[in-house]
């Protein structure tokens, strides 16, 4: 019965034990509840006391940065998280309806769960990876790079393909990104999500 599939799907969450003395950038670990990504390192022998490294995090939970210190060889706990891929099925209302499409449940996520620069750049077919931790929504991950189609900007100018200035484009999905003046309604551009840039024409 899809239950029980949906179920089983579930990957239990595992919280081992990592030495301070392996934290790279990427890595995420657990305090006090909360998760946090390692942005960077860095360890500090000095010529007198013990050795210690010294990170900067961010809270996935809150999007906060921390800064916090560790004994070098600390026990820290890494958390290990679930990444599932779920595509985006439609709108209900403000909230976007996703399937899992490893369980084929429903669920719906706001955008303070996706984030609003991310919502910009989200449609219907669209497959994301979600992190979760204990079932919790940590964040809403989309292709860096996407080909979008200009639904609405000025006339474009002949003669300018090389330089000139830039003028505003709403593309298919709602985001708003600055084009080259030669850049014409209904053309299909590589966009930067990150960054909210243009990048080039989908062809170039």
């Amino acid at each position: 019965r899809r239950p029980a599939r949906a179920a089983s799907a579930r990957r239990a969450m595992v919280i081992t034990a990592l030495s301070s003395n392996d934290l790279r950038p990427g890595v995420t670990i657990e305090m006090e509840g909360q998760v946090y990504r390692v942005l960077e390192f860095l360890h500090v022998k000095p010529g007198k006391g013990a050795a210690f490294v010294r990170t900067k995090l961010r809270n996935l939970t809150n999007g906060g940065s921390l800064e916090k210190t560790f004994r070098a060889g600390e026990s820290v706990d890494q958390a290990q998280l679930d990444k599932v891929v779920m595509q985006h099925t439609y709108k209900n209302g403000e909230d976007f309806v996703f399937m899992n499409m490893e369980s084929f449940e429903e669920e719906t996520l706001t955008v303070q769960q996706i984030g609003e620069s991310t919502c910009k750049y989200i449609y219907e077919g669209l497959d994301c990876d979600v992190l979760k931790h204990n079932g919790k929504v940590l964040s809403v991950d989309i292709p860096k790079t996407m080909i979008l189609t200009v639904a609405q900007t000025d006339p474009g100018v002949k003669g300018n393909t090389v330089q000139g200035g830039t003028k505003p484009a709403t593309l298919d999905t709602g985001a708003v990104i600055n084009v080259p003046l030669f850049i014409n309604e209904g053309e299909k551009v590589k966009v930067d999500t990150n960054e909210n840039k243009y990048l080039g024409r989908a062809n170039e």
